[in-house]
């Protein structure tokens, strides 16, 4: 890290409460049969979602490789999709090719909001209109375009966070970048996340693929975190101790809090043990489950 970047990560650490815009996709679904078609469209089981309540899940391919990660809210009848930027028009398009089926519709909500991820453990929302999705210590909010401002007047006293500090907090808590950390040769299960996918639920598109691998054998390897001695480059090759291919490296950054460099990568299976120890060039690097800070 430079030394701004340095600086400004403790002044983030200090306040504990920092904020930054993202440009995200926001994507509602409604209609008497939009649980039957979400069901068979997305990994995780719509129908067990209660009013306020969110998920995470993926839009498969018919070979079960990750076309979008996202998280869904249901609000009443209506069901709220935020994605990555990368991501937003394939889920929309995904999604809207249904609506001609049946009592299913879909409306990209994107343009009519500003998106914020607020890093703060106690934040919380004054403007009943917005749009939050929560996670621990993070609230990531979709504003109305025109209450944006007052929204800004709750973060006046917020630290506003780099690109680099941003990609430092994204790394450490183990998030997947689409288009970087995973993309379409990604199969789901390689992602690593929790409660992605509902293995009790009925057929939906590669859902074939994603249950063998989850009932009959496992994963070829999965996307995980590193310890790192050194400094390593995205897509340096990972061997193990004996030679052998252990995978590769995705995201590296520098850890101020772990001060060390530390990496995601997908390692194959027989090396995804917490504690393996690997090399990449010269560099050992040591599996770490994600996140590296809880």
């Amino acid at each position: 890290m430079t030394k701004l970047e340095a600086t400004e990560f403790e002044k983030f650490s200090k306040s504990d409460f920092g904020y930054k815009e993202l440009p995200r996709g926001l994507i509602a679904v409604s209609g008497r049969e939009a649980v039957q078609f979400l069901n068979g469209l997305i990994t995780n089981d719509v129908s067990k979602l209660e009013d306020g309540a969110q998920m995470r899940a993926a839009f498969p391919n018919a070979q079960g490789r990750l076309l979008a990660l996202v998280r869904v809210l249901r609000r009443g009848d209506k069901f709220l999709f935020e994605t990555e930027a990368a991501t937003r028009e394939k889920v929309f398009q995904n999604l809207f090719r249904f609506t001609y089926a049946g009592d299913f519709f879909v409306e990209d909500l994107s343009e009519q909001y500003r998106y914020f991820e607020v890093r703060s453990p106690d934040f919380e929302i004054q403007n009943s209109d917005s749009i939050v999705f929560e996670s621990l210590n993070n609230t990531s909010c979709f504003i109305p375009l025109e209450k944006t401002e007052d929204f800004k007047g709750q973060l006046k006293n917020a630290v506003e966070i780099s690109d680099a500090l941003y990609e430092v907090l994204r790394v450490e808590n183990g998030e997947p970048l689409y288009g970087v950390d995973v993309d379409e040769t990604t199969i789901v299960p390689e992602t690593g996340i929790a409660n992605v996918v509902s293995y009790n639920k009925g057929c939906y598109i590669g859902q074939e693929i994603i249950a063998r691998i989850h009932f009959r054998g496992h994963i070829a390897k999965q996307l995980t975190g590193l310890i790192l001695e050194g400094n390593v480059q995205p897509n340096d090759e990972l061997k193990s101790l004996e030679g052998k291919n252990a995978g590769r490296v995705t995201s590296v950054i520098f850890s101020p809090q772990l001060e060390k460099y530390i990496a995601l990568a997908f390692v194959r299976y027989d090396f995804l043990a917490e504690g393996t120890e690997l090399k990449i060039n010269e560099t050992t690097a040591t599996v770490k489950n994600l996140p590296f800070i809880d």
